[in-house]
């Protein structure tokens, strides 16, 4: 009879604290590590010869959004190729709770073209406990978004919310933590959210310190007016305790480009004085949202019908090109920031506009016979009658370089874990999605030399699962679960570019979620068995 279930023999281990690696064995009993080290004459019912290969703990998507690519295919195909073993969701809406209302209208969800499925739950941890009973190769886990809580309580409208629809927001929210949520999020550029107050999200955020939380946020402003919507950050924190994070740092446009510093020097000095303050990035000078983003906030007043309303309308719409043609200190005006060149479409409803996937906005112009770029976007959105998915080129290299080193950043791909096939080929995902965490230990720990690869696997694993306060996860240790990665550095590459994104990752050999194997020499196998993984508030 074996000793255990699974040996990886003779692997270079990096166990997750950026220690230095070793030279030996991981055994894995059920779902839980047992050995690191040495197993010595011990035998399993399963053996695998690593011959040097890295091990590693399964990796941490930080910013996650596999909320409905999971409905649509389980497997998690562009994250597992990668190493990710938990998808973290939740970037200012979530997938709970959901009022009858919201649910009609699904408009609170980031909605793939194409993929359809039925919402048969209502709060958030039912979601997550939907996604584990249908079966997923990835653990899951999910803050809850304000602009969700917002919409629940008081809609879309642009205004404060009454005491009682705080007080429904604070309830719903201590529900959600309860459930196993593991902090609040806020996307503060897009409506609701950019009509909520400090003040609002001091009170908010009040209840996730209650249950040790933390609190992560898009901050609201990337560009102009960055440092301002830093300052926020770090008031929300000093006045509620809550532990804070900055969604995907970067500085947006070049005119802000220099302010990265800044940046850097004001967190570290947040930290320095006692806060917990960390953030986040994906490893891509170019951002992804939507091409609605290039409307200023108050055009939203009201939900996406009222936008589009606004719009058709002609006297309206002349003040929106007006405003969409100066900066902004009040709003982040992608179109400003970027203009025609820099901005690329590649996701629509719609498959007559489908053609202009992976084109410039002046290839579009071009196309259409427009000489407005104004125009152009309005007429899109309308047309589509979606928001329609983007690619903003507003980012430095060098920026990316300078974050990438510092310790108290994590990574994460900001896109669903998805797979070149089926109803993913509908649009042209930001190749953040195939390649975000490759390019961590390809392009920066060998190909660069920026950092070692046991300070990216800290970050990729340890160091966000303690961030998360998440238990028994995060690290190569007995008693730990077994969501374990097999790599070769010198062969992880990332090949995913904009207008050509549906390409895997190389480079990961096996991975193991929970203890079973869903990765072998590079294929998937089937398995699924991912987990709810809850945050500190939960009450089991």
């Amino acid at each position: 009879m074996a000793d255990y279930d699974i040996i990886l023999r003779n692997g270079t281990i990096y166990d997750g604290t950026g220690a230095d690696p070793i030279t030996g064995d991981v055994a894995i009993q059920g779902d839980k590590i047992v050995v690191v080290g040495d197993v010595g004459d011990a035998s399993g019912n399963q053996e695998i010869n690593l011959d040097g290969l890295a091990v590693a703990p399964g990796f941490i998507n930080m910013l996650s959004w596999a909320t409905e690519s999971l409905i649509e295919d389980g497997r998690s195909m562009s994250d597992i190729k990668q190493g990710v073993t938990l998808e973290v969701m939740g970037e200012g809406t979530s997938m709970g709770p959901l009022s009858d209302e919201m649910k009609k209208k699904r408009d609170t969800i980031l909605t793939t073209a194409d993929i359809t499925y039925d919402i048969e739950w209502t709060t958030l941890g039912e979601y997550l406990e939907f996604l584990e009973r249908k079966g997923v190769s990835t653990n899951v886990a999910s803050f809850v978004g304000s602009s969700t809580l917002r919409i629940y309580a008081a809609g879309y409208d642009d205004r404060p919310v009454t005491d009682d629809e705080m007080a429904e927001m604070k309830r719903l929210l201590h529900e959600a933590m309860q459930e196993g949520a593991v902090g609040m999020s806020a996307a503060l550029i897009y409506p609701p959210a950019t009509y909520q107050s400090t003040e609002e999200l001091i009170e908010l955020c009040k209840v996730v310190a209650e249950y040790d939380g933390m609190y992560i946020t898009h901050l609201r402003s990337e560009g102009s007016q960055f440092m301002q919507a830093l300052d926020e950050l770090i008031r929300i924190m000093r006045e509620t305790g809550v532990t804070g994070e900055v969604y995907h740092l970067k500085a947006a446009g070049k005119a802000n480009w220099d302010k990265m510093d800044t940046a850097i020097e004001m967190i570290e000095t947040a930290r320095a004085q006692g806060l917990n303050l960390t953030a986040d990035m994906y490893t891509y000078p170019f951002s992804g949202t939507g091409l609605a983003s290039c409307i200023p906030w108050w055009a939203h007043d009201g939900g996406f019908e009222k936008l589009i309303e606004r719009l058709k309308d002609s006297e309206t719409r002349a003040k929106i090109k007006a405003d969409m043609q100066v900066p902004s200190d009040e709003w982040e005006n992608t179109f400003y920031e970027n203009g025609a060149d820099g901005i690329m479409l590649a996701g629509f409803a719609k498959q007559e506009l489908r053609k202009y996937q992976g084109k410039t906005l002046r290839e579009v112009m071009e196309d259409r016979g427009m000489t407005d770029a104004a125009d152009t976007i309005i007429d899109l959105l309308i047309e589509d009658n979606s928001r329609i998915f983007t690619l903003y080129f507003s980012m430095s290299d060098d920026n990316l370089r300078k974050q990438v080193q510092l310790p108290w950043l994590s990574f994460c791909s900001d896109a669903g874990s998805i797979a070149p096939e089926g109803n993913f080929l509908s649009y042209h995902p930001h190749p953040r999605a195939y390649g975000s965490f490759a390019r961590v230990i390809g392009k920066y720990v060998r190909d660069e030399g920026v950092i070692t690869l046991q300070d990216a696997v800290r970050r990729l694993s340890g160091f966000a699962a303690d961030n998360l306060k998440i238990e028994g996860r995060g690290y190569l240790k007995p008693d730990y679960f077994a969501d374990v990665v097999i790599f070769d550095p010198a062969k992880v590459q990332d090949h995913s570019v904009p207008g050509n994104p549906h390409q895997y990752s190389d480079g990961m050999v096996h991975v193991f979620v929970n203890g079973t194997q869903v990765l072998k020499d590079g294929d998937h196998t089937g398995n699924f068995p991912g987990r709810v993984v809850r945050g500190p508030g939960w009450v089991g």
